[in-house]
């Protein structure tokens, strides 16, 4: 007789993902057209998370970029990319990197996407941005916290 596996079954799903808010700016526009072009690329990531019910949870992932050339600012671009993900069964252990490093994961190249429309529809060279490690990142993350709670817990 085959025994029964009393742990329930991990559920993972995604329900939707969306571009929830952008924003693209030019403010040298058409100065910065005549110039030469020498972008430096300023990059900056950032991930938020709300409940939405017991199991259903709404990840955001904000990609940040500033491009200047020569000491001018070429342009602006801000995308939050969402998605409503289900998550059910996780142990509390494993909500972490799953909402923190997976769910980003998989918004990522949706927003890598906007973010080279948005480029190229502004009259500006394509902007491929390179893979994320998110695991990495969620891990400094981790340790960064780590790092603050152990600082707040020394007594000088």
């Amino acid at each position: 007789m085959a025994e029964e596996n009393s742990t329930p079954e991990k559920q993972f799903s995604i329900q939707k993902v969306y571009t929830k808010d952008l924003s693209f700016e030019t403010p040298n526009a058409p100065k910065i057209f005549r110039e030469k072009w020498e972008p430096v690329v300023d990059f900056n990531l950032g991930t938020h998370v709300d409940k939405l019910e017991e199991t259903v949870f709404e990840v955001t992932l904000t990609v940040t970029i500033t491009v200047k050339s020569v000491d001018t600012t070429a342009y602006l671009v801000e995308v939050n990319q969402a998605g409503i993900f289900t998550l059910d069964n996780f142990t509390e252990q494993e909500m972490g990197p799953m909402l923190g490093s997976f769910c980003p994961n998989i918004l990522f190249p949706y927003a890598r996407e906007v973010v080279s429309d948005l480029v190229a529809k502004g009259g500006f060279p394509q902007l491929l941005l390179a893979p994320v490690n998110f695991d990495a990142l969620y891990g400094q993350h981790l340790q960064q916290a780590q790092q603050q709670t152990a600082g707040s817990n020394t007594i000088n």
